[in-house]
């Protein structure tokens, strides 16, 4: 266990507490978070309806470069409009990673579609474009210009990649398999707030992207998602839908499609706006402290994961690469029984019983990933 001595003592001396317990990651607060919460209290415009909910769909959708964004209250439901938008349901397949947030799939399986997994990519831990296209090019047929799969039959209608981590995927080219097959590509960027490829943001890539702000995320609203997108229809469709498909007007009740409960909270978004007006100087201190884990680690055996070239990672949470299993655990059991918390990647969709039966590619770089992966404290250092 002495070789872990060193990342404990490091940790420790990055956040400068000695002896205390250190989470994995918190929300950083710094700002007119309690100022707009406050004011939001005030008026009494707590729920739905209220300035900050406008203004912050205004300032995430200019913060990505979007030309609309909309606002709801967690990421699954954000996954799951941007689905239902695009008419997938029951019969359809979504194809997806099987090392993600259980949030992904579940958002699939509650329009009655069917999740299809595909393999990750170890440089990156999000959808390997040549595990998708072996897929497609083996396991799928064309039809007027749909793409069905010729196992089940069923008309894929989406692909649904998250970028790990806040690092990116290989976006651009799933993006040019997504077209080439007339499939939607709808991008899991929940954990990327901050996170640009090629100088684009995370979530610009396809026809939507989806956003977490839950209270363990880069930027919070306390419970909060979001969808972004350049189209305008179809981010008029999604805020409708998300207000119970209500029509407006100025008392009567009428609603002409089955709608959902999910409208961000003004007091939420009240939040969400002081955090954003700071995550310039929330995404520079967790890019200093990868740094300084980076120059660390490459003093030891394990491996610390990287941005690549012509990437700019919001760092959300740090990982490392351990050798093996064996390992892995030991790790785990040290540095929490030390009062320093770290955890797994999470465990492979495919096998949780839920979705144990759908199709899946070879799966060796997930397997692999999931057997050395650790997340490290990477809450903001002063």
């Amino acid at each position: 266990m002495n070789e872990f001595k060193p990342v404990i003592q490091e940790v420790r001396r990055l956040f400068k507490t000695p002896e205390d317990y250190i989470p994995l990651h918190i929300p950083h607060f710094s700002g007119n978070e309690k100022k707009y919460v406050s004011e939001c209290i005030d008026t009494t415009f707590v729920s739905s309806v209220g300035k900050f909910v406008d203004q912050f769909e205004i300032e995430l959708a200019k913060y990505t470069g979007a030309k609309r964004c909309v606002v709801c209250v967690n990421g699954t439901n954000a996954i799951h409009l941007a689905l239902e938008v695009h008419g997938i349901g029951a019969g359809d397949e979504v194809i997806t990673q099987p090392l993600t947030f259980i949030a992904t799939v579940n958002a699939i399986a509650y329009t009655g579609a069917t999740p299809v997994f595909v393999d990750v990519d170890k440089d990156t831990m999000g959808m390997s474009p040549s595990s998708l296209q072996f897929f497609l090019e083996t396991q799928t047929e064309i039809k007027d210009g749909k793409t069905y799969n010729k196992t089940s039959g069923s008309q894929i209608k989406a692909c649904l990649p998250m970028h790990t981590f806040g690092h990116a995927v290989y976006i651009e080219e799933i993006k040019e398999l997504c077209d080439k097959y007339n499939i939607v590509l709808i991008e899991d960027a929940a954990e990327s707030i901050g996170s640009f490829y090629k100088g684009k943001h995370l979530g610009r890539f396809g026809a939507i992207g989806t956003f977490s702000f839950n209270g363990n995320k880069t930027m919070t609203t306390g419970g909060g998602g979001a969808l972004i997108t350049d189209d305008i229809e179809l981010a008029d469709r999604i805020k409708h839908l998300s207000t119970q498909a209500k029509i407006p007007h100025k008392w009567k009740y009428e609603h002409d499609a089955i709608g959902y409960n999910y409208r961000m909270p003004n007091i939420n978004a009240a939040l969400g706006l002081a955090q954003l007006e700071n995550l310039g100087y929330i995404l520079g201190q967790k890019r200093m402290l990868a740094y300084n884990y980076k120059d660390f680690f490459e003093n030891l055996e394990f491996d610390f994961f990287k941005e690549r070239p012509f990437e700019e990672s919001n760092f959300w949470l740090n990982a490392i690469i351990l050798k093996d299993k064996a390992q892995q655990q030991e790790f785990l059991e040290y540095t929490n029984s030390n009062g320093i918390m770290t955890r797994p990647i999470w465990e492979l969709m495919c096998d949780m019983n839920m979705f144990k039966d759908n199709q899946c590619t070879d799966l060796s770089n997930a397997r692999w990933l999931v057997d050395r992966v650790v997340n490290i404290p990477s809450s903001v250092i002063e």
